[in-house]
């Protein structure tokens, strides 16, 4: 925990989340599923907001956004911060 009650896991989170959110929106080019990543970046901040997030929804999340940016390489850094964040909250599940 930090500072109060605030789990690191989500303030990391949040972070990564934030940063990556700037990074696109900075970010000149217009690709196609832009809005997809711009939503689901936003569906991210909103699940830190609310407290300890939902692992499975959280990975679906975190598979739509790189679905989404992964080909833009001036986002891959962000998009693996957010990666590392996301996987601290536990393994996938195995199939």
């Amino acid at each position: 925990m930090t500072g109060g009650d605030e789990d690191v896991r989500v303030a990391g989170l949040r972070t990564a989340v934030s940063r990556l959110r700037r990074e696109l929106a900075a970010h000149p080019a217009d690709f196609r599923d832009r809005g997809i990543a711009e939503d689901e970046l936003a569906a991210l901040a909103a699940m830190a907001a609310g407290g300890i997030p939902e692992t499975p929804r959280l990975r679906r999340s975190l598979l739509l956004i790189a679905g989404a940016i992964g080909s833009v390489s001036a986002l891959a850094r962000g998009l693996t911060e957010v990666r590392e964040a996301v996987d601290l909250f536990g393994e996938p599940p195995v199939r």
